[in-house]
């Protein structure tokens, strides 16, 4: 699965020279939270809701009204976005996308083709992904077990639902205990807890879980 195909498109992007509440306001009637900033079609920064939130007065300032909001309106995008950004290609793995934005600790990549943006890959997109591989939106019996890390354990899962006539909905692994071990989640349909159950014990460490 790459990029592009899991990416929020047509992207919403906001001019440097926009003063910050018209930012915010767009932010809101678009529902999102970051927006990559543009100058002639080239990206310049990203700006979040929080920059521009940072950027607000404080409730307890001494200000009137009148006063913030004339302050706000000469405050622009520029001067609170972030230059230095980090983007991705549409051919780009999500899971490499995941890695740099959780090693990173930023919520959202812009996408570029050829110097232009078009996407914005963001944290809630990765969380439809994580759901969609999980199989979270569909009905079935959810196994989490333990299994030796050792060639062919997979295929001794499957091997095992196929032969009764189950049908596998989302299969994921993940690190173990320690590194002789991993842990595998699937849910599977077509057959009853009990049976799934009955077939996979042989064949797996531990069931650590095992749900409808």
């Amino acid at each position: 699965m790459l990029v592009g195909e899991r990416m929020s498109k047509p992207v919403i992007t906001i001019p440097p020279d926009m003063p910050i509440t018209d930012a915010l306001n767009l932010m809101k009637k678009e529902h999102i939270r970051r927006a990559p900033v543009t100058k002639n079609s080239k990206l310049v920064g990203i700006v979040s809701d929080k920059d521009l939130l940072n950027a607000s007065p404080s409730p307890v300032t001494t200000l009137s009204i009148w006063e913030m909001n004339y302050l706000l309106s000469k405050v622009t995008v520029s001067e609170v976005m972030t230059s230095n950004v980090m983007t991705v290609a549409e051919d780009t793995p999500i899971e490499q996308a995941a890695r740099i934005m959780a090693d990173n600790k930023i919520g959202g990549l812009p996408v570029l083709r050829d110097g232009h943006v078009v996407g914005i890959i963001t944290e809630t997109d990765l969380f439809k992904v994580f759901l969609e591989l999980l199989g979270a939106r569909e009905a079935g019996v959810r196994v989490t077990a333990l299994i030796d890390d050792q060639p062919g354990q997979l295929a001794h899962i499957t091997e095992a639902i196929s032969e009764k006539k189950g049908n596998f909905i989302s299969f994921g692994q993940f690190t173990g205990e320690n590194p002789t071990n991993k842990i595998v989640t699937f849910k599977i349909k077509g057959l009853t807890q009990e049976e799934v159950k009955a077939a996979i014990s042989p064949v797996v460490k531990e069931i650590l879980d095992i749900r409808s």
